[in-house]
């Protein structure tokens, strides 16, 4: 038996319910009205697990039907599910309770058809809220139909929060320098996913960077004098830069005018009572047009000021403020001039992070949400174990400091490269370690997500994708920092040692490995159902770049004479190369341009254009690069 996340108490009985023709989803008069949006979710389930297309009721449940109540007796957060031979009862003590029993039932439905074990569940959640964090900015601007199947995988799995980063890629009125090239969400798409998510249970709280990571807001020439770092119009766009500087002027009075109607727009278009300023990483604060007010006040009180002028606006607007605290925790005596409905997001993302900001925020008195994360930026495939790894620590963490909730991010530096569906594990990796604690290994939880999440009867298919990010040798990130530092003239040597480091050995190896993990997706599919196979070779096609872009770190190493692969002809150069005289570079290259047209047929089928073109230069850079034959940036760099 597969659940995820897994129930409180499950008791197992003898026997089976077997459903029937004449059997009905009813719901019980003490059901809400929201209630009916669940019961069309079971029947659905049903109907594709089963083939019986059962009716959906209001009523008194008879023999054999799936009886749907809310009693106010059971904790407001809990369920009672009981599975007997002559019927099936659902308990929950509010509608949302409901709606988390319906999700178990639906899993059931879903491995065992209509033969469905006797059981006795009772459960109920550890946090309150247990949240999805998702980049709708740094590269991926997923279509609204998608965004809404991400919202059905969240319900699935018991997650009730949901919110979207976004910093450039709303289409604010009157902004059009803003957003002019960019393929923005609109005021629609907005209020269309609120109503989507809203009937699921899902709360959909609004996020906007308000401080820092103000990339193309602070470059556009409206707003560049709002910038703190003056010369930011007209700057070739970087990955890199766009992580690290172009943080709001807080002490000049149009920063925060902006910002609160900015806020006031976007907060408009939301059900909920929250609203997330972000506010985090302002690492120019203080350092150039704010200087002297940061010499006099100090950097952190500069801070505290500005952001509490926007908490006042949103609790002024019936909104409670959410915020990051990575750097308020540097100041945490400050907490205190904050209001108290103020939520803070407290954000470590290592495999073995440990509780300093959460210990140090919760010691201040704050209310908090502890923040993990899926770890697939800068990645074309999730780091899987590391996340899983992270997310049981801060779960743990966040149980000890008594946080509110658990907001499990899945951001999208450098391109938001990764597939949407490859953050799924680790989606559900913060939904079972948000619901309560677990035992289930890592390997263990992987072979449940396959056969759940993906339809993989083999169980398989999990443990074969956490495989791939091992892989990379020269990553995604190490691509991007090696192609915009070279551009600008810095330094990349760095990198080049850490080639050399890895050894050509490594790099062996790693291909190697991928050579077998393709045999191993391919043995897969064959247990995978028939719908899910699409990802299944985005998956070996994934590995296919992570492959490419090791072979690419390969002939840096020996372009530049600096590694142990300079000493023989780099691995690419394969038999087609040695028979048609095609240079190891330019096969290369073609290799690079090829997986390239593939790729974008799948970032298409599930996103909008958002920065396809600008993640296609990197590729494109190298491969104009490789074809080169005076020689490339890094040999400039080692002097040759």
């Amino acid at each position: 038996m597969v659940l995820l996340p897994w129930p409180k108490q499950v008791q197992e009985g003898n026997g089976n319910y077997v459903l029937g023709f004449d059997a009905m989803i009813v719901m019980e008069p003490s059901c809400p009205e929201g209630a009916a949006a669940y019961a069309r979710m079971l029947k659905e389930e049903i109907i594709s697990a089963t083939g019986i297309g059962i009716p959906a009721v209001r009523g008194h449940a008879g023999k054999g039907d799936i009886r749907l109540c809310v009693d106010e007796a059971c904790q407001e957060c809990g369920y009672c599910l009981d599975i007997r031979e002559d019927g099936v009862s659902l308990c929950g003590g509010s509608l949302a309770a409901l709606g988390q029993g319906v999700q178990t039932l639906r899993q059931l439905f879903r491995q065992y058809a209509g033969l469905l074990p006797v059981l006795h569940i009772v459960d109920e959640p550890d946090f309150k809220v247990r949240g999805f964090f998702h980049d709708v900015t740094r590269g991926r601007v997923q279509t609204l139909p998608n965004l809404k199947k991400m919202v059905d995988t969240m319900v699935f799995y018991k997650l009730n929060q949901l919110q979207l980063y976004i910093e450039h890629t709303y289409l604010f009125r009157g902004m059009t320098e803003l957003w002019r090239d960019e393929t923005p969400l609109t005021a629609e798409e907005i209020m269309e996913l609120d109503a989507y998510c809203m009937e699921r249970g899902v709360e959909l709280v609004p996020c906007l960077a308000s401080f820092g990571h103000l990339y193309k807001l602070l470059g556009t020439r409206t707003y560049a004098e709002l910038c703190e770092l003056r010369g930011s119009v007209g700057q070739e766009f970087s990955f890199w830069d766009r992580m690290g500087h172009h943080t709001l002027n807080a002490v000049d009075e149009r920063s925060v005018g902006l910002v609160m109607g900015m806020i006031g727009e976007f907060m408009q278009l939301f059900h909920s009572d929250k609203f997330n300023i972000c506010a985090d990483e302002t690492f120019d604060l203080g350092t150039d047009r704010s200087r002297a007010a940061a010499a006099e006040k100090g950097r952190d009180v500069l801070y505290a000021e500005f952001v509490c002028k926007l908490f006042d606006f949103l609790i002024e607007n019936g909104k409670i403020p959410m915020f990051w605290g990575d750097i308020i925790c540097e100041s945490p005596e400050l907490l205190k001039k904050f209001p108290p409905q103020v939520l803070c997001l407290a954000w470590g993302y290592s495999e073995t992070e440990q509780d300093t900001q959460v210990r140090i925020l919760h010691g201040a008195g704050t209310k908090l949400y502890v923040c993990p994360g899926t770890r697939g930026w800068n990645h074309f495939v999730n780091q899987m174990e590391e996340s899983y790894e992270n997310i049981k620590r801060m779960c743990a963490y966040g149980r000890k400091y008594h946080a509110l909730g658990v907001l499990n991010t899945d951001w999208g530096d450098y391109g938001h490269v990764g597939h949407p569906d490859f953050s799924v594990p680790g989606m559900i990796y913060g939904a079972v370690f948000s619901w309560g604690e677990s035992d289930f290994s890592f390997d263990e939880m992987n072979r449940m997500i396959s056969v759940l999440a993906f339809g993989d009867a083999s169980g398989e298919f999990a443990g074969c994708l956490a495989k791939v990010s091992r892989l990379s040798v020269f990553g995604w990130a190490e691509a991007v920092i090696f192609k915009e530092w070279s551009q600008k003239g810095k330094p990349t040597q760095g990198i080049i040692e850490d080639l050399r480091a890895a050894g050509a050995e490594r790099f062996r190896q790693a291909g190697e490995r991928a050579e077998e993990l393709t045999r191993e997706f391919s043995v897969v599919c064959r247990s995978m159902d028939k719908g899910k196979r699409r990802i299944l070779a985005c998956a070996k096609l994934s590995l296919r770049i992570v492959a490419a872009w090791n072979k690419v770190g390969e002939q840096l190493l020996a372009r530049t004479g600096c590694g142990e692969a300079a000493q023989e002809e780099p691995r690419a150069k394969d038999a087609l190369a040695g028979q048609q005289g095609i240079s190891a570079g330019i096969l290369l290259a073609q290799e690079l341009e090829q997986c390239l047209f593939y790729y974008k047929e799948f970032w298409r089928e599930n996103s909008k254009e958002g920065d396809l073109l600008k993640v296609s230069d990197v590729f494109f850079w190298y491969a104009d690069m490789l074809r080169d034959t005076e020689g490339t940036p890094c040999t400039k760099v080692c002097g040759k």
